[in-house]
């Protein structure tokens, strides 16, 4: 409680949640002293899609192989601790307490956004917390993130780049999108770029050509293919037969891959094949298709339907996970449980599942505010040729549809944050 109250405090600091810029960061920095000065062997992360897998399946690797890692991801699931990871645990409710505490007493309400304020104390903490090395996830884009405050790395990763946050932009191109994730990234380091869309693909070389860094691409320097018993990776440094990775959908062969690829070509480390074959057996990746196998809400469906979340919310991830349900059973009838955050392309998002699921409950997201109507929601459903409605909760859709149809898979999607609060709920 004494958590939340101090968040609380911190969303009115600045009168915007996204205010893009890096003024109030570095000052708050300088006033911490610089902590982010002192953290070394960092990895930068951007990208749209496939972030929080990336960083999950790199963080197992180097700690498979005994090395020390914090990491800062955004936003958190289920409990906000799960964004400040520290030499093997996330932080405690008293450590976190702290920090927030501390950090809110030397910015002397002065005028910062919640995601500023949250970067600086990950920083703060990292600085204390001597790893091995620090992962970062940015956060919106990545040119005017409050994570893009180092002055030096010893990688950056570009995740698949589609369209997202189209509000926050002059024009809401892919193009500007591409500028704002890979222009600025560090010189004189390594960016490892993961499998795109060939568009896009073009437009980040053609941002990246003149950075110094030595470049890593998906095809050109890493490859890897799946077969029976696996997938098999490659690299300049050789080829691994491995098994698949811990994570649901052929996709995330990928952001595994591009893990590997990391992982294997920093000269900081020693990794082996062992450590990459025994990490990715253990990977997890909470709210991306993950399947509700048991717990609370299992209550109000049947034995035979299968729960299935993801907090996919753009059409990139949407056209992934589309492909992901066609490997499921054809029999079974797929029923969506959406709920979204305003900011969203809602139509675009919600027309790719057409002719794929059977029909979409539109639900409100709980303890949220930016979150589109299920009124709304359930008018653009409709509009797109979908049989819609909607419920009054998760579980009353749960029941429902497992009333109807006990051997339907019940796919919940839309947003990481509605994800997050179906497995609180859970």
């Amino acid at each position: 409680m004494k958590i939340k109250k101090i968040l609380k405090r911190l969303l009115h600091l600045h009168p915007k949640s996204v205010d893009l810029s890096l003024v109030r960061i570095k000052r708050l920095l300088k006033d911490l002293k610089n902590p982010e000065r002192k953290i070394e062997n960092s990895i930068q992360v951007v990208g749209t899609n496939g972030k929080h897998s990336f960083c999950t399946a790199l963080r197992e690797i180097f700690e498979t192989a005994n090395y020390k890692v914090n990491l800062n991801i955004s936003p958190s699931l289920r409990k906000f601790n799960e964004r400040y990871y520290f030499c093997g645990k996330s932080i405690s409710d008293e450590k976190l307490y702290d920090l927030l505490t501390e950090v809110e007493k030397i910015n002397k309400d002065q005028q910062i956004t919640f995601h500023e304020f949250i970067c600086a104390c990950f920083f703060l903490e990292a600085s204390r917390n001597k790893s091995d090395v620090n992962i970062l996830e940015s956060g919106l884009f990545f040119r005017l993130d409050a994570s893009n405050v180092l002055k030096k790395n010893i990688a950056s990763v570009i995740m698949p780049i589609g369209m997202d946050h189209k509000d926050f932009l002059t024009k809401g191109t892919i193009e500007e999108i591409v500028y704002e994730k890979c222009s600025h990234l560090l010189k004189k380091s390594k960016i490892f770029i993961s499998e795109q869309e060939n568009n896009v693909l073009n437009k980040i070389k053609k941002n990246i050509a003149g950075n110094s860094s030595k470049k890593f691409f998906f095809n050109e320097n890493y490859s890897y293919k799946k077969n029976i018993n696996g997938f098999t990776y490659k690299d300049a440094l050789g080829k691994i037969n491995l098994p698949l990775p811990n994570l649901l959908g052929d996709f995330q062969i990928s952001n595994v891959s591009t893990a590997i690829v990391t992982a294997r070509n920093l000269d900081h480390f020693k990794i082996t094949d062992s450590h990459i074959k025994n990490a990715i057996t253990k990977i997890r990746s909470e709210g991306r298709l993950q399947n509700i196998t048991h717990g609370k809400l299992r209550k109000y469906v049947s034995k035979n339907n299968q729960i299935l979340i993801d907090g996919a919310h753009n059409s990139l991830a949407a056209n992934v996970i589309k492909k992901y349900l066609e490997t499921l059973n054809s029999k079974k009838k797929i029923f969506m449980v959406l709920g979204m955050m305003k900011n969203k392309e809602h139509k675009k998002f919600i027309q790719i599942f057409k002719n794929k699921v059977n029909s979409i409950i539109a639900l409100d997201i709980p303890n949220q505010t930016n979150f589109i109507k299920k009124e709304e929601l359930f008018k653009i459903a409709k509009s797109c040729g979908i049989p819609s409605k909607t419920e009054n909760s998760i579980e009353i859709a749960l029941k429902n549809i497992a009333k109807e149809n006990e051997n339907a898979i019940i796919f919940c999607t839309g947003s990481l944050y509605f994800a997050g609060e179906i497995l609180n709920l859970n």
